[in-house]
């Protein structure tokens, strides 16, 4: 999944206003952020194996460190800690860790079973939309669709960086979606890694569009 995430990101502005859509982007994609550099350093893997799904090339072979269920919930309660500590803002530390659960939540709907529980664990979740490129693009559109409008019906902009700065960043992430569904595989490991570094520049956007966004709530 992939839109689907940022959907979550941007209804998160509906339940807690106070939080930035880029925090909220940044907890919802934390796991796919920190998996770049993983991989990067050794500590998981991957294959591209054309396809292994109807909507992704990618088999993932041990990445418990970021995607394992023990490990997500040690990181949703460390991010959480982390942005009250710096807030004070307890309602908004809850839903950044709910943010960063909700990721794992959502990859074991499409994923195939290769989400591990803990480090070590035989058993693999997974429900395996991905094997369905409509299945997986029925459920994760609208996700992203009702998170966009949830989002938009919660601010409004202070000026036209506000208007259009929020207008170009969902398009570009479904124009990067689309991509993802009908593009070529990518070339190796090495360039997955350092694309998905590149994910922190839509977590910079995000912020960037709310600083001029106020709540219309």
């Amino acid at each position: 999944m992939f839109i689907g995430h940022f959907g979550v990101g941007f209804a998160a502005k509906r339940v807690s206003p106070r939080v930035s859509l880029g925090t909220a982007f940044l907890a919802a994609q934390f796991l796919d952020l920190l998996w770049p550099t993983f991989l990067l350093v050794g500590l998981e893997s991957v294959r591209i194996a054309p396809g292994a799904t109807a909507v992704t090339p990618l088999i993932f072979d041990h990445y418990p460190i970021s995607h394992g269920l023990a490990a997500v919930m040690g990181w949703a309660l460390a991010l959480g800690a982390v942005y009250a500590l710096a807030t004070k803002n307890a309602r908004g530390a809850l839903v950044v860790g709910a943010l960063v659960v909700s990721h794992w939540l959502l990859d074991a709907i499409v994923h195939v079973p290769d989400l591990p529980l803990m480090p070590g664990a035989e058993m693999m979740v997974g429900l395996g939309l991905w094997q369905s490129k409509a299945a997986t693009m029925a459920v994760e559109i609208p996700i992203f669709a009702a998170g966009v409008w949830l989002y938009a019906t919660s601010t409004r902009a202070k000026d036209k960086v506000g208007n259009y700065g929020f207008i170009g960043l969902a398009a570009f992430l479904a124009l990067i979606y689309v991509g993802n569904l009908f593009g070529e595989p990518p070339p190796s490991v090495t360039a997955i890694a350092w694309l998905g570094q590149a994910q922190w520049l839509l977590v910079a956007w995000a912020y960037w569009v709310d600083a001029h966004r106020d709540t219309s709530r």
